[in-house]
């Protein structure tokens, strides 16, 4: 039987959970997740889980962050005073807001600490600086 490698189109079906054992991804109850291998379509450690595979076999991995989604980067976070955060947005902890750069590329923060003066903004991805473990199966190649 043919075995998942580089190159390859996958669907997979997958649930991704913390080292507490919270989940925070899953593709269950929805169409598997379908991405060629190689391209860098979703994180290394995901993709390493994938390779190797044959359709109907699963697998279960954990990695770091240098495999996911990187080392959390403090100096990506600042509080901004709450007069520079649009009047129609209230902002609220947790809240994923949207922006352009002054060089026009858009990003996206998560916002951490809200204050009568100020609002935390946080640049870096939810699950920066994490370990996850990711069960995958995978459903079929090609």
């Amino acid at each position: 039987m043919a075995q998942a490698k580089n190159g390859d189109v996958v669907k997979v079906h997958y649930t991704g959970k913390l080292s507490d054992g919270t989940v925070f991804d899953s593709s269950e109850g929805r169409d598997p997740l379908e991405f060629t291998l190689g391209e860098g379509m979703v994180i290394e450690g995901f993709e390493k889980a994938v390779v190797g595979l044959a359709p109907g076999e699963k697998r279960e991995a954990t990695f770091g962050p240098d495999e996911a989604y990187g080392s959390y980067d403090e100096s990506l976070s600042c509080a901004v005073p709450r007069d520079q955060i649009p009047e129609h947005i209230q902002p609220e902890v947790g809240m994923m807001l949207s922006f352009t750069t002054e060089d026009g590329q858009p990003a996206h923060v998560t916002v951490t600490e809200v204050t009568d003066d100020s609002v935390t903004l946080d640049g870096n991805h939810p699950l920066a600086g994490k370990t996850l473990t990711f069960a995958v199966e995978l459903v079929s190649i090609g």
